[in-house]
């Protein structure tokens, strides 16, 4: 159907190569010569400053989510102005014992305006398609749980 290509760059930058003091900073590029600063998650000798794999792979389901709800609501005939998710990713031991990503959580706020209005049953099927379509989503073993707020805004 489609690909997707990054390019990954590590470059030691230490006298030594020991495991508590090499750097875990790398370059990813992508798109059309984009670049994006990525490490291990603190925990793991990282830098906050960057993005670790953990945050990429919430922000991966959770943007996902995000433009499959957008889809859908635009082919429905909503105007959305405004979407907001704090998502929350949770590592943990797997069924195997292994560690994984072991639960998401998305809390996607959206902002509606417009005459043509979801109402909340429609706005949480929305959700629930969107989960569904999700190409991410379809793509983990972990559980991946939408809490949507039942609270929609309307912007008048």
């Amino acid at each position: 159907m489609s690909q997707h290509t990054i390019t990954l760059q590590w470059i030691r930058n230490t006298p030594d190569f020991n495991y508590s003091s090499y750097s875990r900073n790398h370059i990813i590029k992508y798109g059309e010569g984009s670049t994006i600063c990525a490490s291990s998650a603190p925990e793991y000798y990282g830098d906050p400053k960057c993005l670790d794999p953990e945050q990429a792979f919430v922000m991966s389901v959770s943007s996902c989510h995000m433009l499959t709800f957008l889809a859908l609501t635009s082919k429905k005939g909503y105007i959305v102005d405004k979407y907001l998710d704090n998502a929350f990713g949770e590592l943990g031991k797997n069924n195997l014992g292994k560690t994984a990503m072991v639960k998401i959580e998305l809390s996607p706020e959206v902002y509606f305006s417009g005459e043509n209005l979801p109402s909340l049953e429609k706005y949480f099927d929305l959700h629930t398609q969107a989960h569904k379509a999700c190409f991410i989503a379809n793509s983990i073993a972990s559980c991946v749980k939408v809490i949507v707020n039942p609270k929609m805004v309307i912007n008048k």
